[in-house]
């Protein structure tokens, strides 16, 4: 997550959408007063900054809108561009799935991931919770329960979908690939009409508005 005062934006960093490109590259034009918060190299030198605020959730490159209360107010909330990257669900899994198997950290979801195969890890109930009860809009949602309507960005339509971002910051920035993750590019190898069916189910809503098909 990026917060910059100075420029008036808020990125929202969503797991596995290409976020880590995104922020390497906002954190590249980084203004002195920009809070960023992340494992990004220059959010790792301002971790002070931060280090004794009270906030209502956990601050962290994915936290959302409500997590920063606190550490922000509503109101700039409410009057900054809030914006974040979104990505074909039926892609992102994989790639989520990916990345885990590289992790060592201990958490259930790193194991299952090391020890099922892609069918097995989207089947597991727990997994499939996790799915439906984070949808992107609740990545946007403000600490008053109010969804944020901000700007999507859909990282199939990066280039087109990302001017009113340039038109914000005055300037264009370009991406570097980071965090790839090694696996088959086309996503659609790694489902059986079964598990694309349970997909369309759990992120149902993320697919309605966003228009992506498998």
């Amino acid at each position: 997550m990026i917060i910059s005062p100075g420029r008036n934006y808020i990125f929202v960093h969503i797991p596995k959408t290409g976020g880590t490109s995104l922020a390497l590259a906002l954190e590249g034009r980084a203004m002195r007063d920009d809070i960023l918060i992340g494992d990004t190299p220059k959010a790792k030198k301002r971790r002070g900054r931060i280090k004794d605020v009270k906030s209502a959730g956990r601050l962290w490159k994915h936290s959302t809108l409500a997590d920063i209360d606190g550490l922000v107010s509503t109101g700039f909330v409410a009057q900054a561009l809030c914006f974040t990257l979104v990505r074909n669900p039926w892609d992102r899994i994989v790639s989520y799935y990916h990345w885990l198997r590289i992790q060592a950290f201990d958490h259930p979801a790193v194991a299952r991931a090391k020890t099922a195969d892609f069918t097995g890890f989207l089947n597991a109930t727990d997994m499939q919770d996790a799915i439906r009860a984070w949808d992107y809009a609740r990545y946007m949602r403000r600490a008053d329960g109010q969804d944020h309507a901000g700007l999507f960005i859909r990282l199939e339509h990066f280039e087109e979908e990302a001017g009113p971002l340039w038109d914000h910051l005055g300037f264009r920035l370009d991406l570097p690939h980071e965090n790839r993750s090694a696996r088959v590019q086309d996503y659609r190898s790694y489902y059986n009409e079964a598990d694309a069916d349970v997909v369309s189910r759990l992120c149902a809503v993320d697919i309605e508005r966003f228009g992506y098909q498998f």
